[in-house]
């Protein structure tokens, strides 16, 4: 679509024919950015109102995990047929269809009460915000980077994804703070009924190319493997509800989550163009990429869980004013961004050293916080950790899908892209959330047992008893997520030692070059012929 450009760049001479000719030149490209921005947002539940959403929908705090999860799974499991879709229908078709799209899980999301469904939406609403954003981006990416150069697009795409997390909790927050949950559903309402009407007025049907059917896609292959992850996840969120291995609900879903796992994988092999194609899993520098995605992402989950049990339980500080917190995190994304332009494009660095400065500042933010966390302590204190933990995960996100798509051929790099997804977003996250879950109950029990009886030989009044132990179960709190930081902060110092040691694919200065979307679809075509 955005093919149709004279010379390329940030100037004048890019052109993007799905606007009508009345809408300026030099604005449509900033049009789409605030798009992506606003689908990037976009979801089927917003976690900033968790709280609020357990009381009043009846629901655990396990039950709105699983949305998230559900939303990050169908936007991992949509990137095999983005081009598919973008080859078959026009860009404003797409784009209408989204924006609308998100309206309706918005809606079904604030007066669904069924899990089942709430689920269904938020996956949905994934798949919708994957779309949409992959739209947008195709269509300025050379405005962006003339000569589709990575090291360029992935830093800034990191800005949009980032920066849009911070922006939608702060915003969930503060609406919850002043009023409802509702309303942070009811404002994507009206800025996706806003885009859909300007996209109408705005653009048109255009296509580069002639239609692509829409065929001979593995949608059951497709739903073998969101089903399989889906009750990996499921096991690893509700496993301290159901005392993991204990419960038959576990045990079960265990033994079909392997069988759902063995049936993808078998006709994997067995047809044709399966979802997953059996070419991607033989690059040799797959593995390690993948690897590394899964363990950043579990320490990275420090986040939703440590950070939790110390700000809620052991502070006992307000949602409204822990998201003061979310400033300095934003202030780390900008300056990861823009690190890694200057080491990537600037200064023309290798990306192991750049991926060592990343796993380092994680290193330093655990350390931080295993050094001041304290009851007593300023929330100013940890401003400087919320800044390292931004600029490292900004930093690591974008210097793996950079070696990712080097050494990838491209025909298989989306879907390279929902297998790391899937793992970055999805299970490593919530893999190292029940590990840190896990162990804050087993060191708070741990502690209860050492030191708990030290208050039966003090003689303390009985109205003060309740206020005492209050107290010292806030200090067992915070023990024991120091001492988890403290050991995220011994593992993250052996990987960053392997890294540097080991032979890692990061030291593959190979580039592939994305091809023209022209080229893409006629390519297309032919293995479909």
């Amino acid at each position: 679509m955005a093919e149709n450009h004279k010379g390329g760049g940030w100037g004048g001479g890019f052109s993007m024919p799905m606007f009508k000719d009345w809408v300026p030149e030099s604005v449509r490209p900033w049009l789409y950015v605030y798009l992506a921005f606003t689908f990037q947002l976009s979801s089927g539940v917003y976690l900033g109102g968790l709280n609020e959403m357990m009381g009043s929908m009846s629901l655990m705090r396990e039950d709105i995990l699983m949305c998230l999860y559900s939303s990050l799974c169908g936007l991992a499991f949509t990137f095999p047929i983005l081009f598919r879709t973008k080859f078959r229908f026009t860009n404003r078709s797409l784009l209408l269809f989204s924006a609308l799209g998100i309206v309706a899980c918005n809606v079904a999301g604030m007066f669904t009460t069924c899990l089942s469904v709430l689920w269904a939406v938020c996956f949905l609403a994934g798949c919708l915000k994957i779309q949409g954003t992959f739209e947008c981006i195709s269509n300025i990416q050379l405005w962006m980077t003339p000569q589709r150069d990575f090291r360029v697009f992935f830093p800034l795409l990191h800005l949009w994804i980032m920066l849009s997390i911070s922006v939608s909790d702060l915003l969930a927050v503060y609406f919850c703070y002043v009023s409802t949950w509702h309303y942070m559903s009811w404002l994507m309402i009206g800025i996706m009924l806003f885009n859909a009407l300007w996209l109408f007025v705005c653009t048109r049907h255009f296509r580069i190319m002639k239609k692509l059917p829409f065929y001979s896609i593995d949608w059951l292959g497709a739903a073998l493997w969101v089903l399989t992850v889906m009750q990996a996840v499921y096991i690893c969120c509700y496993g301290e509800f159901y005392n993991w291995w204990e419960s038959e609900v576990v045990r079960t879903l265990t033994v079909t989550a392997i069988l759902t796992l063995l049936l993808a994988v078998t006709r994997m092999f067995l047809i044709r163009h399966p979802y997953i194609e059996p070419k991607m899993w033989r690059n040799r520098y797959l593995p390690g990429l993948f690897f590394m995605a899964l363990i950043l992402e579990a320490f990275l989950a420090t986040e939703h869980v440590l950070e939790e049990v110390f700000c809620e339980s052991g502070m006992e500080w307000h949602k409204h004013t822990k998201a003061v917190l979310d400033y300095p995190v934003m202030a780390g994304v900008v300056c990861a961004c823009l690190f890694a332009l200057l080491w990537l494009k600037v200064w023309q660095r290798g990306r192991v050293r750049l991926f060592a400065i990343g796993l380092a500042s994680f290193i330093a933010y655990a350390l931080c916080l295993y050094f001041t966390l304290s009851t007593d302590m300023s929330m100013r204190q940890l401003y400087l950790p919320m800044f390292l933990r931004g600029f490292a995960a900004t930093l690591l996100g974008a210097v793996l899908l950079y070696s990712i798509q080097s050494v990838m051929n491209f025909m298989v790099f989306f879907q390279s892209l929902a297998i790391f997804q899937t793992l970055h977003l999805l299970v490593g996250g919530v893999i190292g959330a029940a590990c840190y879950a896990f162990g804050v109950r087993y060191l708070v029990a741990d502690c209860v047992a050492r030191y708990g009886g030290y208050l039966d030989s003090l003689r303390l009044p009985a109205r003060e008893v309740p206020q005492h132990i209050g107290e010292l179960m806030a200090q067992f709190q915070v023990a024991s997520v120091k001492q988890i930081y403290g050991i995220v902060a011994y593992a993250a110092i052996a990987l960053l030692l392997a890294v540097l040691f080991y032979d890692s694919p990061f030291r593959r200065e190979r580039r592939q070059w994305m091809p023209s979307w022209k080229a893409v679809g006629q390519v297309l075509r032919k293995r479909l012929s």
